[in-house]
């Protein structure tokens, strides 16, 4: 409980009776401040600094949509969860808050049991991405696993798919041109165009578990229990999920479109040692789809 604590929680709520509520139910587990309106919320957001916001959808002064919009466009708040909470019994109000960001969705009026397993599931989420940090397995600049959680990922896998005696595909892949973008945009630049094509992986990928850097701006995707067929699925919908993406340049106010290479390489492993093959192999179709023109999809 007293762990606990060192989480803090935004309520953005115009009801004052509400406010309370919310207050009531979980201010003896976590520290608890509330906002009325979208201005004064996103004031909170820069000086709080909550770990999770509950945002209701009517404010006084603006759509809490555009409030949910606004933070995550902001870099600095684009990570912290949002349950939205809102008396309207609406599927196409839930959709869009999910479509845009929200993690949860609590309806009116509020029920104690409901507010505090939702509110605790998104701490229990924080807290294990806070171990996971501490234990050095996350790349900070692009938010993806780094090459230690791969190394130990893969290890796991491959005696598990021995064990099994299952497939295991794994894709390599890198953005094309990195090195010229870089050159030309500067080092800060280069590493918005990093973010963009991590967040098109994962977005792709619907999850953040497989998606590893292993160096520079090369990446790895493993598929444990995954075959050659739906390896070749998922390298399609990585390479269509980048090539979609934009990357805003803030010095020359322009967008620069952006593609990755991508290697496969599918087995069903019978001993340990067969493992620096397996990764050998996929890095091979990584240069092979660079040399075939790039933007595309070997194995």
């Amino acid at each position: 409980m007293l762990e606990n604590k060192c989480y803090r929680i935004l309520v953005v709520e115009d009801s004052l009776l509400n406010q309370q509520i919310i207050r009531e139910i979980l201010q003896d587990t976590y520290r608890v401040e509330k906002a009325i309106t979208a201005e004064e919320a996103l004031e909170k957001v820069r000086s709080f600094q909550p770990h999770l916001i509950l945002l209701d959808i009517l404010l006084p002064d603006a759509n809490g949509f555009d409030v949910l919009t606004t933070l995550k466009k902001d870099e600095k708040s684009r990570n912290i969860p949002v349950i939205i909470i809102t008396g309207l019994d609406s599927e196409e109000d839930e959709e869009k808050g999910f479509l845009l960001g929200a993690v949860d969705y609590i309806k009116k009026p509020y029920k104690n049991a409901i507010v505090r397993a939702r509110v605790n599931t998104q701490i229990h989420i924080i807290r294990q991405m806070h171990t996971i940090e501490r234990l050095g397995l996350i790349d900070v600049l692009t938010g993806a696993f780094n090459r230690r959680a791969f190394d130990n990922q893969i290890h796991y896998e491959w005696v598990r798919s021995i064990r099994e005696r299952r497939e295991i595909s794994m894709i390599m892949l890198d953005i094309d041109y990195f090195k010229r973008y870089n050159d030309t945009y500067g080092h800060s630049q280069g590493d918005v165009m990093l973010r963009s094509g991590v967040k098109a992986l994962v977005s792709a990928m619907g999850s953040t578990d497989f998606v590893f850097r292993y160096g520079g701006d090369e990446f790895a995707v493993l598929l444990p229990g995954d075959g050659l067929r739906a390896a070749l699925a998922t390298a399609e919908s990585l390479r269509a999920s980048v090539e979609k993406t934009e990357v805003p340049c803030h010095r020359t106010h322009s967008v620069t479109k952006i593609t990755v290479s991508l290697g496969i390489s599918t087995v069903r492993p019978k001993a340990p040692e067969q493992l620096p093959d397996f990764i050998e192999q996929a890095d091979r179709m990584l240069y092979r789809a660079k040399r075939g023109g790039r933007n595309q999809v070997q194995f």
